[in-house]
C-alpha cells in the first residue's frame, strides 16, 4: 500500500517537514553530483556503520584485515557520533529516497501542527537517533554480519512520525493506492489500518532477519525501534493543539 494524501486538516504551516525533505533531497542531489566513486566515500565516511560507532578499534583492525583482499579501503574515521546525524540525511537510491521523503510528507505536516515546530524537529532527531540505536544492538548483539554494513536512509525517523501519528491520528482517512489482484486501485482507508499493516510487515520481516547472518539492504529494526520511541513520545511530549482530524 502506498499513501497519497490524507484527508486531516492542519492549523499551521508545516516549515520543519519541508525544510526536512528540502534538506534530504539536496544532500541526495549532492551525493549524485560526486559521482559513483565519490558518492561511496561519502557514504562510508557519513554514514552509520554500527563496529565504527560502538567499537572503533575492532573497526580498524577488520578494515585492515579485509583491505588485503580489496574488501575495504576506507580507513578514515569521522567523529564517532556524527553519523548518527548525518546518516538520516542520506540516501542511497531515488526510490530510497522518493519513498522516505513521501510518507514525510504525508503525515508529518500534522504531528508537527500538534507539536510545534521546534519540539517537532527535536523530536523527529530523537527518533532518527533512537532508530539508529535500535539497529546497532541489533547488529552487534544478534546479527554481526550487519555490524561492518553503513547505514542511511531517514527511515528511522520518518517511522518515529508514523508512531506518533497513529497514536494522534488513528481514524483519520488516508488515501491508498492498493493492489488489487493485477490492477491498482485508490481507497480511503483508515490510519491505524495503514500505519498498523505498515508496522506489522517491519516487525514480521526484522524477526525474520534475526536467522540470517547479514541483512539485505533494509534495516528494519531501525524502522520498529523509530515507530516505537515515536509512539511513547507523542503519548508524553506537550502539544501546542489537541490533534483534531475529519472522520469519514
Amino acid at each position: 500500500m502506498i499513501p497519497l494524501k490524507d484527508n486531516n486538516p492542519r492549523f499551521s504551516t508545516p516549515y520543519v517537514t519541508w525544510g526536512l525533505i528540502a534538506a534530504n533531497v539536496l544532500v541526495f542531489f549532492y551525493e549524485v553530483a560526486l559521482g559513483p566513486h565519490g558518492m561511496r566515500g561519502f557514504v562510508s565516511y557519513f554514514g552509520l556503520i554500527p563496529l565504527r560507532a560502538f567499537q572503533p578499534e575492532i573497526f580498524m583492525q577488520a578494515v585492515f584485515e579485509h583491505a588485503r583482499y580489496g574488501q575495504l579501503v576506507a580507513v578514515d574515521l569521522p567523529p564517532r557520533y556524527l553519523p548518527f546525524l548525518s546518516s538520516m540525511f542520506m540516501h542511497g537510491g531515488w526510490l530510497h529516497l522518493g519513498g522516505n521523503m513521501l510518507y514525510l510528507y504525508v503525515f508529518g505536516d500534522n504531528v508537527e501542527d500538534a507539536l510545534g515546530h521546534v519540539r517537532y524537529l527535536f523530536f523527529y532527531l530523537v527518533c532518527g537517533v533512537g532508530a539508529s540505536l535500535a539497529h546497532c544492538w541489533v547488529a552487534m548483539a544478534l546479527r554481526p554480519g550487519d555490524a561492518l554494513t553503513t547505514v542511511v536512509g531517514a527511515s528511522g525517523a520518518v517511522a518515529g512520525v508514523l508512531g506518533a501519528y497513529i497514536y494522534m491520528y488513528p481514524r483519520a482517512r488516508v488515501l491508498t493506492l492498493v493492489p488489487v489482484f493485477v490492477f491498482l486501485q485508490m481507497i480511503e482507508l483508515p490510519a491505524q489500518l495503514v500505519l498498523g499493516l505498515w508496522f506489522v510487515i517491519q516487525f514480521f520481516s526484522g524477526v525474520g532477519s534475526l536467522g540470517r547472518y547479514a541483512g539485505g539492504g533494509v534495516a528494519f529494526w531501525a524502522h520498529i525501534g523509530g515507530f516505537v520511541l515515536g509512539l511513547g513520545l507523542a503519548m508524553v511530549l506537550p502539544r501546542r493543539r489537541r490533534p483534531r482530524a475529519i472522520y469519514l
